[in-house]
């Protein structure tokens, strides 16, 4: 599984990041989290507000920092 956190660094991005990390932690799944900073590859996904969640290459969320527990229920 592929995870990519769509974002230029912002806080709410770093945010992110950290919590797709940790429900990947927690759930003890093999997964390699990814950070996407490049705006012509965060536009190639068609999204216009960050930070956003990509599982597999399918956008799952954004505009907004989704909880731990939120992530996990994408990754399921």
């Amino acid at each position: 599984m592929i995870i990519k956190v769509l974002g230029t660094g912002c806080a709410k991005c770093k945010s992110l990041e950290a919590n797709a990390r940790q429900a990947v932690a927690e759930m003890g799944i093999s997964a390699d989290v990814v950070k996407v900073q490049d705006m012509k590859d965060i536009m190639a996904f068609g999204v216009l507000r960050t930070p956003a969640l990509v599982v597999d290459e399918k956008v799952v969320v954004y505009g907004k920092v989704p909880t731990v527990e939120e992530v996990k229920a994408f990754l399921k």
